[in-house]
């Protein structure tokens, strides 16, 4: 059986790869595959040489830029490992990561100068700073990025690598400190070829990734509108450089729509990669408002992970691009490939319904396997290629990372029911479960009901502390600038379509962020503004 390394593999499919093929794209400028091997080969090179040993974690605190892929080049060709940093996190939710990951190496860029300087005298781990920035205003103690990328011949490091080799995605889930997520490299890939399997071939090993390219040029161009320091955006572009193709990001320091659709056009962007309806409304808005403006015939998929998209933006998106195909990708920085849909134009599937992944089983609270169209809930569990675990965290990693029946499982806690098809529909993540009068509510349920009101934009569903029911269903909505606000109807609308328990007693409009800037929920927000409402009757 194959074992996989990404460096290896992108040692093994440069060389094939056209010289002016793109590997890195950021608005205007492009980095080419010839370019970015050299650069990466210096990079990691220099890092080695400042005494970044093998497994070394690397930090990277930047924005979307072509440096953050180049470094993601470096560290997995010079076997060191790559830790994502939130750069809307303040300076000490910075430090907790430096200091959890134990980051020996942090490359940031200079509008985050100011933290570093502030965390640097508690950096004891840290022996070397990178700064990205202008070379001739750098800070004293760090070293020009530039610096790294030109010192050396750019040739590869002819190091021997192996696929146990580490890449961390630090994910903040629904509550608590951020968790490392331990990957292989040999589980990265083989679980990324998983899920394209549900698509077509894939390739077998490192000749058969190379002969793909020989024989029908590079990979896709793929636009990842979410930040690559988040799960969705880093593992989609690992995807892309794995399969010879481009990673193109926006230079934008916050989403915008018609900005993505000017990327689209002026560089035949292939496939996007979002994060549900909070970057696919303004998309779609921004072509209803422009209908004639842009040419997106190059597009074949448009993506989504992380959170539910719901089936009336696809049905306007395939109106304006009808050769596309829509895919709702059910996984987590915890595991990949748990479940797909996709629409077309020809029809798809209803919001939350996923066709189940090859390796996955659903299991109930007592671990016994859910049977299909029994209506028991139950936990969507992924077995074979699965991380290792978290980070330093070994009672954290028993509770996702379990062992049934002598099977090992990633079950980052999503409710599904298994239909009778064998298809499952997705209910929400156990851990924002409500418990009300003693009936379970999922919230993801109810919040897909509230946005087919027109007078809905966006919407969070939380529980409550209540005296009668232990917690009432509360939702907290942005409202559409368009419409009026009647509580009552939309009330009734929700309770045309589900239960009674399920309706919320009682609904919140804010104009505070519902969702951080890669479109997941922040429930936390939401149920602190309901908290600080009106009482619940």
């Amino acid at each position: 059986m194959i074992e996989w390394n990404l460096g290896d593999i992108l040692d093994a499919i440069e060389p094939a790869m056209p010289k002016d093929a793109p590997a890195l794209i950021h608005g205007d400028k492009v980095i080419t595959w010839p370019e970015m091997s050299a650069r990466s080969n210096n990079v990691a090179r220099a890092l080695r040489k400042r005494g970044a040993g093998n497994g070394a974690k690397v930090a990277f605190y930047m924005r979307n830029r072509p440096e953050y892929g180049e470094l993601m080049a470096a560290c997995f060709k010079g076997r060191l490992t790559h830790v994502n940093i939130n750069y809307r996190y303040i300076p000490e939710e910075v430090f907790y990561i430096f200091d959890d990951s134990d980051s020996e190496v942090i490359v940031y860029s200079s509008e985050f100068r100011d933290c570093i300087v502030e965390l640097k005298d508690r950096l004891e781990k840290v022996h070397t700073f990178v700064e990205i920035g202008d070379p001739d205003d750098i800070a004293p103690f760090a070293i020009p990025y530039e610096t790294l990328a030109g010192e050396g011949d750019g040739s590869p490091l002819g190091i021997e690598r192996s696929p146990e080799d580490l890449l961390f995605i630090y994910t903040g889930g629904t509550t608590g400190m951020p968790k490392g997520v331990m990957w292989q490299h040999d589980d990265m890939r083989k679980a990324q070829l998983d899920a394209q399997k549900l698509l077509g071939p894939v390739p077998q090993s490192l000749e058969e990734n190379v002969a793909l390219i020989e024989s029908e040029g590079p990979g896709r161009r793929t636009l990842s509108s979410c930040p690559l320091m988040h799960g969705t955006g880093f593992i989609t572009a690992i995807g892309a450089l794995m399969s010879g193709g481009a990673v193109v990001t926006l230079p934008s320091l916050s989403f915008e729509a018609e900005e993505l659709w000017d990327i689209v056009e002026q560089h035949k962007v292939e496939s996007i990669a979002i994060v549900g309806d909070a970057f696919a409304k303004p998309m779609l808005r921004a072509l209803d408002e422009n209908p004639d403006r842009w040419d997106t015939s190059s597009l074949i998929t448009i993506l989504s992970s992380g959170v539910m998209w719901s089936k009336e933006v696809k049905a306007g998106l395939c109106k304006h691009i009808p050769q596309v195909a829509l895919m709702d990708s059910f996984g987590a920085s915890e595991g990949l490939g748990y479940g797909l849909s996709v629409t077309t134009a020809e029809g798809g599937t209803n919001t939350a319904k996923f066709g189940i992944g090859e390796f996955c089983d659903v299991f109930d609270e007592e671990d016994k396997i859910v049977q299909p169209g029994s209506g028991v809930p139950g936990f969507i569990a992924r077995k074979g290629a699965i991380p290792l675990g978290y980070y330093k965290d070994p009672e954290k990693s028993a509770k996702t990372f379990k062992t049934i029946d002598g099977v090992r499982y990633s079950i980052p806690g999503d409710w599904c029911q298994v239909e009778t098809d064998g298809s499952l529909t997705l209910l929400g993540r156990g851990s924002v479960c409500i418990n009300t009068a003693g009936e379970k509510v999922y919230p993801e349920e109810v919040e897909e009901v509230l946005k087919t009101h027109p007078a809905i934009a966006d919407a969070l569903v939380v529980g409550v502390p209540h005296e009668k029911w232990g917690q009432a269903v509360t939702a907290v909505v942005h409202l559409d600038e368009s419409s009026e606000f009647d509580e009552k109807a939309v009330i009734g609308h929700v309770r045309e379509q589900l239960a009674g328990y399920k309706t919320p007693k009682a609904i919140h409009p804010t104009a505070t962020p519902l969702r951080a800037s890669n479109g997941k929920a922040d429930y936390a927000a939401a149920k602190k503004i309901a908290e600080g409402s009106r009482a619940v009757a």
